[in-house]
């Protein structure tokens, strides 16, 4: 029996196929390639689709054997998002309704849900916790809930059980450095400031230096999304043991400021990255850590790799060797 990973391409799925194929699991990878690459699939069998396609879809189902899907395939652009929220419904959630329908028909009863922070939006509490209130401040965040919250409805109807992991800022690469983060357009904090020493930007910039914090630039929780990948086979052990569906927070629960990941990265890479303060954008929380105790406790679950000049490092790796990304 099959794991189906959707979205398996993308940065945090491919890595999520890593250890799969890494625990002696059989990985079957659906992803249209629009935001994912075929070189960070390191094995398994790859269908090119989209999950809106439900005849593709029914096709996988039907010569795969299935037994459980980890679902990753979403935009997940907050700017885009705003000015563009059909894009967003139709993919994330009408996607998300033919993968569960297409289970359905097929008795595939398990699935492990790729979620995001994004759904608490302006927290009410540092470190967030589960039970928090979600009201999410874009559509991104708003389908994300809406995923869940579809989730929670087919299980109640159709017993599909479903783990979703709410995670905060995925950061860092493989130890193997063969896979790693390639986006385009590239809006993740650690490949920006890495672009400097690699010659493709002159400065970083920094948004907002006036925030509520010690040295006033934003603070996040970054986790190695090699530990993130980990959660999504303690998830899917879950499942396997028939236990309730459930929702995780998964992040290091200790948060870097904007300021901080800069000096980290000028250690790790011997470079001197200029900054530049610019405005705040609109939206940015001045603080967002999470509480994974739950995680811990229930899934036994925490990060190896939770310091940060070795996450940074392990970036570094990755884009050292492959400065233009994939292929190119």
């Amino acid at each position: 029996m099959a794991i189906l990973v959707t979205g398996g391409a993308g940065y945090i799925g491919s890595h999520t196929v890593a250890e799969l194929l890494d625990a002696g699991e059989e990985v079957v990878v659906v992803d249209d390639l629009r935001q994912g690459h075929e070189a960070a699939v390191l094995g398994g069998s790859l269908y090119v689709g989209d999950i809106r396609d439900e005849a593709f879809l029914e096709q996988v189902f039907t010569e795969q054997k299935i037994e459980a899907v980890i679902h990753f395939a979403a935009y997940s652009l907050v700017g885009e998002s705003m000015t563009n929220p059909g894009k967003y419904y139709d993919n994330n959630v009408h996607g998300t309704q033919c993968l569960l329908d297409v289970m359905n028909r097929h008795g595939v009863k398990k699935i492990v849900f790729s979620s995001t922070a994004a759904v608490y939006g302006e927290p009410v509490r540092i470190p967030i916790e589960e039970s928090d209130p979600t009201m999410p401040t874009n559509p991104y965040g708003e389908t994300k809930l809406t995923m869940e919250r579809m989730m929670k409805w087919y299980d109640q109807s159709y017993g599909i059980k479903y783990v979703s992991l709410r995670y905060f800022n995925a950061a860092g690469a493989h130890h193997s450095g063969t896979i790693g983060e390639d986006h385009n357009p590239e809006t993740h904090l650690i490949p920006l400031i890495l672009q400097v020493p690699l010659g493709q930007r002159e400065q970083v910039s920094v948004y907002g230096s006036d925030y509520p914090t010690e040295d006033g630039t934003c603070i996040r929780d970054y986790l190695h999304v090699s530990d993130l990948a980990d959660a999504h086979l303690l998830a899917l052990k879950r499942l396997r043991d028939g236990l309730p569906s459930a929702v995780y927070n998964l992040g290091s629960g200790q948060g870097f400021s904007v300021k901080q990941m800069i000096d980290a990265a000028r250690q790790v890479t011997g470079h001197p990255i200029p900054a530049v303060d610019v405005p705040r954008r609109e939206g940015d929380p001045a603080v967002l850590i999470a509480s994974s105790d739950k995680a811990k406790r229930e899934l036994g679950w925490a990060p190896k790799r939770d310091q940060l000049e070795e996450i940074i490092a392990s970036a570094w790796k990755w884009h050292q060797a492959h400065p233009q990304g994939y292929g190119k």
